[in-house]
């Protein structure tokens, strides 16, 4: 993996872990998601860009808040939007 930092990566202080396994807004709307990402600013719990809705970048570009962290078990990584940069931790 390759390993890029910037300044949004490095204002992350403790990394949010999900507190469920689950993409809320999924569940609402009655869909299935592929994997999980954890916003690093608020802590939501959102699917990714290979899942059908894309919740985690919506989310992102809606509310501002660049950095998610995967929810997968067994990884760690840090993904900003804004500078497209990826980091694991």
């Amino acid at each position: 993996m390759e390993v890029a930092a910037c300044a949004h990566i490095s204002a992350v202080g403790t990394v949010k872990h999900p507190k469920k396994l689950v993409c809320d807004e999924c569940i609402k709307i009655g869909d299935d998601w592929v994997h999980l990402r954890t916003c690093q600013q608020c802590g939501a719990t959102l699917c990714c860009d290979s899942s059908p809705n894309r919740h985690a970048t919506k989310h992102a570009r809606g509310s501002g808040h660049p950095v998610v962290a995967s929810a997968q078990p067994h990884e760690r990584w840090l993904y900003c939007y804004v500078d497209d940069a990826l980091t694991e931790y």
